[in-house]
This record gives C-alpha cells, sequence and structure tokens, in this order.
C-alpha cells in the first residue's frame, strides 16, 4: 500500500510545483502589464506601418506614390497606412507642397508630424544620469545632466524618478509618448530589473519605479546595445545629413565598441542589435597592460576615466584632489602643450586601438565603430588609435568610423531605446501609449 501513497503524494507534489510556477508567472505578466514595461526594440523592422513611417521620417516631406516606390509596398497598401498614420496623429499632410497641378491625394506629401510629442531618455551612467527630451525624428531637444544617485538602492531609484517627473514637468506643449532607459552592468529588458555593481544595485526595479511614476511605457536596454541601435536606426541620417534609410542597412554586421568609465561592444547583424537572452558579454577583462597607465591587467583597469586621472594624479598633471581633479583637465594640460599629459593620452590610445584590433580580427564585421568620450572627447589622440589597430590587426586594412552623436552618443542611445518601439509599431505604441497616459491625470 506504500507505493501507491507514495506515487499519490509525488503527484500532488508536482502538480502543486507547477501551479506555483504557473501562479508566479501569471503574476510576472501581470506585473509588467500594470507597469508597461516594454522590451525595446533595436532593429529595422519592416512591418508595413513601420516602413511607411520610417519613410516619412528619413525622407519627409514624400508622396504616396514615393513611399511606394522607396518601400516596395503596393500603392493601395501605403495609403492605407498613411490614413491609419494620419488617424493616430503621428504623419500630417502638407497640402501646401503638392506638386502644382496634381490630381488626387497620391500627390500630397506627409511627413512626421513631431512637434505635439516626445519621448523621455534617460542615461544612467557610473557617475553621471542625462535625461533627456528626443523628438520623432530622433533629434535631441533638450538634455540635463545630474550626480547619479548613490547609496541605499530605493531610495537612490526614489531620486531619480523624482528627477525625471520633475524634468518632464516643463514640457507643456508636448505629450510624453515613451521613457527610454539605458544603464551598464546586466539590464533585464523584459522585467525593467538592474544589477548595476558599481552603483550597488541588485534587482533594481527601475522600470516598475518610473512607469509608475511617470505613467508611461518604459523601455531598458544595456547602453553599449543601445548606442549600436542609434547608429544602425540614426546613425547614417545624421551622417549624411538627409535621407539614408535603415531599411537599406539591414544585411551585414557592425561591431560597435565604446570606452569611457566602462569599456563595452556590441554587435549588430542583419539589421537587429544582437542582444543574448543573458545578456551582452563583457571586454572589461580583455588583457590590457601599461606601465604608465597602470591599472589590474584588464582593459577597462587600464583605459578607464578613472585610470587615466588616478595616472595623471600620480605623475602631478592635475592635483590629487579638489574641482580642478578631472578629466577634463588633464584634457586641457595636453592641449595646452604639456607633454606628460600628451603622453599619457597617447598611451590610451594605443591600448584601446590595439583593443580594438583584436575585436575586429575575432568578429571581423562588415562596419566597425566606435565611441564614447574615450574616443571622442580628445580627438587629437584618434590617428593614434588608428595607428595602433592597423600595426595590431592581422586581417587585411579596415577603417574605424567614429560615431556619428559625438559626445551625445549616451543620449542618443537612450533616446532611440524611447523610440524603438514606434519605430517598429507606430500604430500599436500610439495605443498604448495613450491607453497609459490617462492614469496619471
Amino acid at each position: 500500500m506504500s507505493t501507491p501513497t507514495s506515487l499519490s503524494t509525488t503527484a500532488l507534489l508536482t502538480a502543486s510545483a507547477g501551479s506555483r510556477q504557473t501562479a508566479a508567472s501569471h503574476a510576472k505578466r501581470a506585473l509588467l502589464a500594470r507597469h508597461h514595461i516594454v522590451a525595446p526594440s533595436l532593429r529595422v523592422a519592416d512591418a508595413a506601418a513601420a516602413a511607411v513611417f520610417g519613410a516619412a521620417r528619413v525622407r519627409g516631406p514624400i508622396a504616396r506614390d514615393v513611399i511606394a516606390k522607396v518601400t516596395g509596398l503596393s500603392i493601395a497598401t501605403v495609403n492605407r497606412q498613411v490614413t491609419a498614420l494620419l488617424d493616430a496623429g503621428i504623419l500630417r499632410e502638407r497640402a501646401d507642397l503638392a506638386v502644382s497641378g496634381a490630381i488626387g491625394r497620391p500627390r500630397v506629401p506627409v511627413e512626421v508630424n513631431h512637434e505635439p510629442f516626445l519621448t523621455l531618455a534617460v542615461h544612467i551612467g557610473a557617475k553621471t544620469t542625462s535625461i533627456a527630451a528626443t523628438d520623432l525624428l530622433g533629434r535631441t531637444l533638450d538634455v540635463v545632466e545630474t550626480p547619479t544617485p548613490v547609496g541605499n538602492q530605493s531610495a537612490a531609484l526614489a531620486s531619480l524618478a523624482g528627477s525625471a517627473s520633475r524634468y518632464l514637468s516643463r514640457w507643456h506643449r508636448r505629450r510624453p509618448l515613451w521613457v527610454g532607459v539605458t544603464a551598464g552592468g546586466a539590464v533585464d529588458s523584459v522585467t525593467g530589473l538592474v544589477d548595476h555593481p558599481r552603483l550597488g544595485w541588485t534587482g533594481a526595479p527601475v522600470g516598475a519605479v518610473l512607469a509608475e511614476t511617470l505613467a508611461l511605457p518604459v523601455s531598458l536596454a544595456s547602453h553599449v546595445d543601445a548606442m549600436a541601435g542609434a547608429e544602425l536606426l540614426l546613425g547614417a541620417r545624421r551622417r549624411d545629413g538627409r535621407t539614408t534609410d535603415a531599411s537599406a542597412r539591414d544585411t551585414g554586421t557592425s561591431l560597435y565598441v565604446y570606452a569611457r568609465e566602462t569599456v563595452g561592444y556590441a554587435l549588430s547583424i542583419g539589421g537587429r542589435v544582437h542582444s543574448p537572452a543573458s545578456g551582452p558579454g563583457t571586454i572589461a577583462a580583455l588583457p590590457a597592460q601599461s606601465e604608465l597607465l597602470g591599472g589590474s591587467g584588464q582593459l577597462e583597469s587600464t583605459v578607464s576615466d578613472e585610470a587615466v586621472l588616478s595616472a595623471a594624479r600620480r605623475l602631478r598633471i592635475v592635483p590629487a584632489g579638489g574641482p580642478s581633479s578631472t578629466i577634463a583637465a588633464v584634457f586641457r594640460a595636453a592641449r595646452g602643450g604639456d607633454e606628460r599629459a600628451t603622453g599619457l593620452l597617447a598611451e590610451r590610445a594605443r591600448v584601446l586601438g590595439e583593443a580594438v584590433a583584436l575585436l575586429r580580427d575575432m568578429l571581423n564585421p562588415d562596419d566597425l565603430v566606435v565611441g564614447g568620450q574615450a574616443f571622442t572627447e580628445y580627438p587629437e589622440g584618434f590617428p593614434l588609435v588608428e595607428s595602433a589597430f592597423a600595426q595590431r590587426s592581422v586581417l587585411g586594412a579596415r577603417d574605424i568610423r567614429v560615431t556619428s552623436f559625438g559626445n551625445r552618443i549616451q543620449e542618443a542611445g537612450a533616446g532611440v531605446v524611447s523610440l524603438g518601439g514606434l519605430y517598429a509599431d507606430p500604430i500599436g505604441a500610439m495605443r498604448r501609449a495613450q491607453s497609459r497616459r490617462p492614469e496619471s491625470a
């Protein structure tokens, strides 16, 4: 009799465990729905509405028949999507630009109706947090910087949300649609949780806190993945100043390498930023040796701003402390002719160039982009990066392209996270934003 009893108990325990797992799964989905945490879309979208909106965003004002030509969609499909986007309020007609003598609506150009809307972009850095407003064309309208809150995790998140809320309250004439957040560490884009060892955050509910405070949908991404997304979705237009469509860049691979306080990399493959389910990889521990810079023999501890500043203090290029003991002061000293400072920055450029060469040789991407203030804040040193890269790489010659966003790459990354959902599914994103916003009234 003992065997049936044992089997029955086992079955009950198994059923109970399954019920608990199912209940936990339902609770998690309900929590995400309540907070409106949405995984970011860092890809070139191919849905009809996305293609039409993308053509208007990149090439507008643009006529419907031209949209059909550049997207490959039928004129009937384009007309349906344009009508839906006009109804949603994110496209507008420009009858004043219609071709003289043309008959019918297909020749009335449309463009993105960007003035009434904005998205909020938040970049949480190790030391500084940037909060920016972005329009629907991906342009940064304004940005403020504040020290990243430290100390107790809950208090830090409350302070961060309060700063974002106060900033958003300034924009009386634009309706906010979405919040995009980027951070270092491990970012769970599905749950909105962040593990950030340098800030002492473990399972920090960044997404939930911001969604509750701001009453807007929130998307979160690793900051380097987001910067690669900005290059993919916004960078080409910024480089040539006009009409390069993201859909033209949906093949091939691109390697993005970042360096400032931290170092990181991201890959774009086939028009999509590669974001592993377990989180991005790391290059912080790549071997890097420099007697001048010091460090622990690893890349991040050798080339970070803090490493360069520590070396500058040892060499007495800047004081050991005080307001003038900053990385900006090191750059000023180098530009002022201080040979110790120029030597220090040249050494950083060498180490960075060799690290980029190592990554390029391993991955051999079609396109190679670098960004972050370690590359952009002191452009005088970039030829040394290129020289070290060329000497270290064992593959054929390859150009390194500096990010088209310069020192504003952090805001651009957070901005594209806030816009990715709209670019991928403009009608759905507008519905989600509109259904969320009345709760804050």
